[in-house]
């Protein structure tokens, strides 16, 4: 591979400086450097990441290639900056056995965008009944670590205790989608003012903050890890940080999404905004972005979920739930956490590539900017600002809640093992 001279580049946002990349790795970080016969891209003070991860994505490959595939999902990866994506496993079939966790990660590597992680199943079938072939699929060609019914909750805390006991001995997490089952029965969106005014079945917060109040008790029990999907309330914010504060294992994820908008938007009809979880008030916004800031929710995963257009377009009530997120997540986060003054580059960087990656036990992403490192590594032009056109995603689908919406930032450069996957924003 050739050498690539990024020149003029603010690492973390700091001073500019060029790095210089020789094949897979990182060979230099320093002023004035130099390489003959290397290919140069100016970069003009953009800021350079490590390559984000993404500890919470669905490629719905196998079984609903009519929303995404692992092609199109890690092309849009790809345009939106990430080099390794860990794939959701509510497939058809689940990815709860080590031969469809291999597939999906056969196709990461046979395609090349970025690194596909399958997560697999906690249960069988995501059905809640059989713990689902743990140990075999950690054993398999994928290397599963992280395991997960997302889409739907473990709800038995038995099996739920099961689980953790189980990938405590591999060091494996379980992710926890939090959704009481007979708390949601029919709801439709957040429970508050909104939802009684519009006449839609409302989802209250409690059912999400009991399951996270037990998994975290669970985890303290059995000195296991536990991982929270998609936290949006502020009750959760409070029940992670008191088991923080006692020492138990846990982690938590938020959404794009819910960091910037509110169950306001439901007011009008419009399905692109019915997600789960849903979303919440002005007042879990906030005190998501605080606990982003200061630590208590660790990461932003994009729980991006594509979905075709007839799942979209039709009454609120039959219209599937989620939204596509990978080619925006790092656009939403500039405005609600940089532009805010409430993280720096530097923790964009912790939230969206180091600490993702070491709770999936990603290997070679989420390292530092410096001399022998993996070049895994996200150019951002900081100053663009520019409308969200769907019709220009990489992805499948286009269910995005921002189309027409202007927002901050563009990823120009995407690099995985110091191969240009993204140049000037077109893929390669």
């Amino acid at each position: 591979m050739s050498k690539i001279l990024i020149r003029g580049a603010r690492v973390l946002g700091g001073e500019p400086q060029d790095v210089l990349i020789d094949g897979e790795l990182v060979e230099a970080v320093g002023s004035g450097l130099s390489a003959e016969g290397a290919e140069v891209v100016e970069a003009d003070g953009k800021v350079l990441l490590p390559g984000l991860v993404d500890l919470h994505t669905h490629l719905r490959e196998p079984g609903r290639e009519d929303s995404e595939t692992v092609l199109t999902g890690t092309r849009a990866a790809a345009s939106g900056g990430f080099t390794a994506v860990f794939a959701m496993a509510n497939t058809f079939p689940v990815a709860d056995t080590a031969g469809v966790v291999e597939q999906v990660w056969r196709l990461g590597r046979e395609h090349g965008y970025c690194d596909v992680q399958p997560i697999g199943a906690v249960t069988v079938g995501l059905e809640g009944r059989k713990l689902a072939e743990l140990g075999a699929m950690h054993e398999s060609a994928a290397g599963v670590t992280v395991f997960s019914d997302d889409g739907k909750c473990v709800d038995d805390a038995v099996m739920m205790r099961r689980a953790l006991e189980y990938v405590k001995a591999f060091g494996g997490v379980v992710a926890q989608h939090a959704q009481e089952p007979r708390l949601t029965e029919g709801a439709q969106m957040n429970e508050g003012v909104v939802s009684a005014e519009l006449g839609l079945g409302g989802w209250p917060a409690v059912a999400e903050e009991s399951i996270i109040a037990r998994d975290v008790l669970l985890a303290e029990h059995v000195g296991s890890r536990v991982h929270i999907c998609h936290l949006s309330t502020a009750g959760s914010v409070e029940i992670v940080r008191w088991a923080k504060s006692r020492g138990i294992d846990v982690t938590a994820e938020v959404t794009p999404h819910h960091l910037l908008l509110t169950d306001e938007l439901v007011r009008s009809y419009d399905p692109v905004y019915k997600v789960n979880p849903p979303l919440r008030t002005e007042r879990d916004v906030h005190a998501l972005r605080e606990a982003l800031a200061d630590g208590t929710i660790d990461i932003v995963a994009t729980d991006h979920a594509p979905h075709p257009h007839e799942d979209k377009d039709c009454e609120w009530a039959a219209a599937a739930m989620g939204m596509v997120g990978l080619e925006t997540a790092l656009s939403v986060v500039q405005e609600t956490m940089v532009e805010t003054g409430l993280l720096d580059w530097a923790g964009v960087a912790d939230r969206m590539s180091s600490t993702p990656a070491r709770i999936g036990r990603a290997g070679g992403h989420g390292r530092p900017v410096s001399a022998g490192e993996p070049a895994n590594l996200t150019l951002v032009d900081t100053a663009y600002r520019g409308s969200v056109d769907p019709a220009g995603f990489a992805s499948r689908s286009r269910n995005t809640p921002y189309a027409g919406r202007e927002l901050p930032g563009r990823v120009t450069h995407t690099w995985l093992r110091g191969k240009a996957t993204l140049v000037d924003g077109k893929l390669t």
